[in-house]
């Protein structure tokens, strides 16, 4: 038998062990006779088989390429697979070399594939530490106070957009609301001081008005103090409308002659301006009735005070102080005479100098023996031959709207008749 010989691996396989490796010792083959197995035959075991791998080699860097390609189901095997130009392998090799993991950062392949090797994760260094906020920066620590912060003084903007101190007011508008303040106080001194100057006051104007009533006799038409038709919605008995007619105007004058004596003495503290008067007629002509008015020379302290004198003492409702009609010639109203009167009324205004009133009687002419005040006649219940004939109606109906005529071109009235 010949002496066994040795089988040395090819020169660019026992130098292809990867950096940091040791070199692959010499593998002593088998006796000559015996050849390398053809292919698809089992490889016998080495005699110089490598030492099982430790545990973590289970899952190394890159897959073994050798024992890949084994038969599955008890098939022949197939030879592996090797890169071109890439020498073969031994049969005794069953596994691929570990190798230490670099600390450089370069990329690494793994032997005998081209697959780069992955990174080991690098542990920190030192042991992890648990992250905490800073107590400088908490709201609630007990120790630390909270800083102290100061802000700057705001800054306003004027009509330009010009950033100005808020407190401010720019020369402009300051300048602009002196002046107003100045013509403001200028215009109420002016307006004080010219009133009082003037005198001007709400009772001037009364006076005003007052005046100017006493002045109406002669500056008013008379048909505006006397129309020649007058409504009386309402003012007959029962609420009966009424509607008189202008009959006679008498010419104006003083009062000498148109009172009784003591009439005219009850009148005479506030004197005789002028006297108007005129006589009406009913629509059916059976009544007519005297309206006069009185302008005095008293002002209004003496009328107020006639006014209150006529109605403490009565003396409106007196018969002995009765007015005297107005007969007009070639009229209904030709015999109305003194015996001829039935009912009247008399009335006192105190924010005018005038006295009106008013005296109605039967237009045939017919004497009463007993006269009555409008004021009574005109009651519900009032069986008195005027009450009963509607007299009183008559003249307290004329009498009214003669004064609201009167009112009327004066102004508003103050006050308003019964």
């Amino acid at each position: 038998m010949p002496p066994p010989s040795t089988v040395a691996l090819p020169p660019s396989a026992a130098a292809r062990p990867s950096s940091g490796a040791a070199p692959l010792p010499d593998v002593a083959a088998p006796p000559s006779s015996a050849s390398v197995p053809p292919s698809g035959a089992a490889a016998p075991p080495s005699s110089a088989a490598a030492p099982p791998p430790s545990p973590s080699a289970r899952f190394p860097d890159a897959a073994p390429t050798v024992g890949r390609d084994a038969p599955r189901g008890g098939g022949a095997a197939q030879a592996p697979s090797r890169r071109p130009g890439a020498p073969a392998q031994t049969p005794t090799e069953t596994t691929a070399r570990l190798r230490p993991i670099p600390a450089a950062p370069e990329a690494e392949t793994a032997a005998g594939t081209d697959v780069p090797a992955p990174r080991a994760a690098v542990p920190p260094s030192g042991p992890a530490t648990p992250r905490t906020p800073d107590p400088a920066l908490s709201w609630s620590t007990p120790h630390d106070p909270r800083p102290l912060i100061s802000f700057g003084e705001p800054e306003g903007y004027d009509g330009l957009a010009r950033p100005r101190p808020l407190g401010g007011r720019p020369r402009p508008q300051a300048v602009a609301a002196a002046v107003c303040l100045v013509l403001g106080v200028g215009l109420l001194t002016g307006a004080v001081t010219g009133s009082w100057l003037a005198g001007d006051s709400g009772d001037d104007g009364a006076r005003s008005a007052y005046t100017e009533a006493g002045d109406l006799w002669h500056s008013v038409p008379v048909d505006q103090l006397f129309p020649p038709t007058l409504l009386g919605k309402g003012a007959g008995p029962g609420g009966a409308d009424r509607t008189w007619t202008r009959v006679a105007v008498a010419p104006d004058g003083d009062c000498a002659g148109a009172f009784d004596r003591l009439l005219a003495k009850a009148l005479d503290p506030v004197g005789c301006s002028r006297l108007l008067r005129a006589t009406y007629t009913d629509a059916t002509q059976s009544y007519v009735t005297t309206v006069g008015l009185l302008f005095t020379k008293a002002d209004a302290a003496a009328m107020t005070a006639l006014a209150d004198r006529f109605e403490k003492q009565g003396l409106g409702r007196r018969e002995d102080l009765m007015p005297l009609p107005y007969a007009a010639k070639d009229t209904v109203a030709a015999g109305f005479g003194a015996p001829q009167r039935a009912s009247w009324t008399v009335s006192v205004l105190t924010d005018a100098p005038v006295v009106v009133y008013a005296v109605s009687g039967w237009a045939d002419g017919r004497t009463v023996d007993e006269p009555e005040p409008a004021e009574e006649a005109i009651e519900s219940g009032a069986a008195s031959a005027p009450a009963q004939a509607g007299l009183g109606h008559e003249a307290k109906g004329l009498a009214d709207r003669v004064e609201r005529a009167l009112r009327k071109n004066v102004g508003t009235p103050t006050e308003h008749p019964s």
